[in-house]
């Protein structure tokens, strides 16, 4: 996963007219690392459907205040420069929730075109 360390890239990468999810993580947080190890593989997964960057929230407060991450990981599915769905909870996400997820955040971005 791309890992983005500014606001102009983030920006950049979100400013597409492809599908983007933008995971919000940092390096103390357990349920972080948790999905860590499938991470790799949803990406060829999603491969031409999506594209992944990741965010530390610690090293992009500003941003991450603006789009308003409390909990993490966050997942936020962006078209355009435009948040179109996210994911938050407060659990443990499981590959079977980001997956889900993901497939919503597909069919989201498709009933936009």
């Amino acid at each position: 996963m791309r890992k983005l360390t500014t606001d102009a890239a983030f920006r950049e990468a979100v400013a597409s007219e492809g599908l983007t999810i933008a995971v919000f993580k940092t390096t103390w947080c357990a349920d972080c690392h948790f999905i860590d190890p499938f991470m790799p593989d949803l990406e060829l997964q999603y491969e031409g459907k999506v594209s992944f960057v990741e965010l530390d929230r610690d090293d992009l407060p500003d941003l991450c205040s603006e789009l308003n991450i409390l909990g993490i990981p966050s997942f936020i599915a962006f078209r355009s420069s435009s948040e179109i769905i996210r994911f938050v909870s407060k659990l443990r996400k499981t590959r079977e929730e980001i997956e889900s997820f993901v497939d919503r955040a597909i069919q989201v971005s498709e009933a936009l075109n």
